[in-house]
């Protein structure tokens, strides 16, 4: 097998992997993305609500909150500055009938004005070009098959169409709803250190016939998500998710049975939704890291001075908000890896 040198590994090119590969690119690092599908962003990236959150739902200094904060400020000077498409359009959270948006019904309401919605794939592409400008290479079909650490750095056995080992100076495994399956296939690498990962699908509904509403519309969030809410694409078109539906195995398909579950949730804070509007949309799948009626679990960042691996950071956990808070990962990742940290 072809043996090479690297300086730096991200796996991953979902949204973080990329804003990462960017970062780290800039900084003057040579940069090799290894991505197991053929395309970007294929899982979590792509099958989300494209929605720049505020913030607000997030426990105080977590690093969701942190992050997303930060994310959420530099995302939109980010966008403009790369010409991403986005649109700060605003949200409103409802406790369940007074409002701004005539066709809404609810107690009282919450008006969130700094979140937005956001073309992930533009983002995403973004970044990619970022980090290629700065010499980063991108492999697809790359999958990382094994590994071991050691004091010199950490060893990657690549399959795919050309199969290597790689002797890394850094990694960063940043493999999404793969990240927990990389870490344990890493010889030497302590295995209290890789977190069990549980799968919470989220399956979107699309609303047929025109959006009576200009923001965005939230209930109060639920068990394992933020409810089934209302968010808008940039073309204006109207999608109703995600629920939570705890799986064994990743699936993607979307069972329209569950449409009924979508009326009654939507009628709470719109009563007028007609019948028959909702159509199956797309589905996605949370990497969570706790089991079905937990607590909420924060994004899970790993260092060598968590697990005590020199030139190893661990990325689990990263469901929302995680692409608002791409930048903010990224730097915080970068900084983790500077000399002395």
């Amino acid at each position: 097998m072809q043996r090479e040198k690297a300086d730096c590994v991200v796996i991953g090119a979902g949204v973080v992997g990329l804003a990462i590969a960017a970062r780290l690119a800039r900084a003057g690092r040579e940069v090799i993305v290894l991505e197991s599908e053929g395309e970007i962003g294929v899982h979590t990236s792509s099958r989300n609500s494209e929605v720049i959150h505020a913030g607000i739902y997030y426990p105080l200094n977590s690093l969701k909150a942190r992050f997303c904060v930060a994310g959420r400020d530099a995302l939109y000077r980010y966008c403009a500055e790369r010409g991403v498409e986005y649109r700060r359009c605003g949200k409103l959270i409802v406790a369940a009938s007074e409002s701004e948006e005539p066709a809404l019904h609810g107690t009282a309401a919450l008006l969130s004005p700094s979140t937005g919605i956001i073309d992930s794939h533009g983002l995403m592409l973004a970044y990619r070009g970022e980090a290629e400008e700065h010499g980063a290479m991108i492999a697809f079909n790359a999958p990382v098959e094994a590994g071991r650490v050691g004091e010199g750095g950490v060893v990657l056995v690549v399959g795919g169409d050309m199969p290597m080992a790689l002797d890394c100076r850094i990694v960063v495994n940043s493999a999404g709803l793969g990240a927990p399956a990389v870490a344990a296939r890493l010889a030497g690498f302590p295995a209290d250190h890789v977190p069990r990962q549980w799968l919470a699908k989220g399956n979107y509904f699309t609303l047929t016939p025109v959006s009576p509403f200009s923001r965005l519309i939230y209930p109060v969030p639920e068990p394992g998500g933020l409810g089934v809410h209302l968010t808008l694409d940039l073309g204006g078109r109207a999608r109703f998710g995600p629920d939570v539906e705890w799986i064994e195995a990743m699936d993607y398909a979307v069972d329209p049975a569950r449409g009924d579950r979508f009326y009654a949730a939507i009628r709470k804070y719109w009563p007028d939704l007609p019948d028959g509007v909702l159509e199956p949309g797309y589905a996605g799948i949370r990497p969570k890291l706790v089991p079905k009626g937990s607590q909420s679990q924060d994004f899970v960042i790993q260092g060598p001075v968590q697990h005590g691996v020199a030139g190893l950071v661990n990325l689990f956990g990263i469901e929302s908000p995680g692409l608002t808070a791409s930048p903010a990962i990224a730097d915080y990742v970068a900084n983790m890896l500077q000399p002395g940290s």
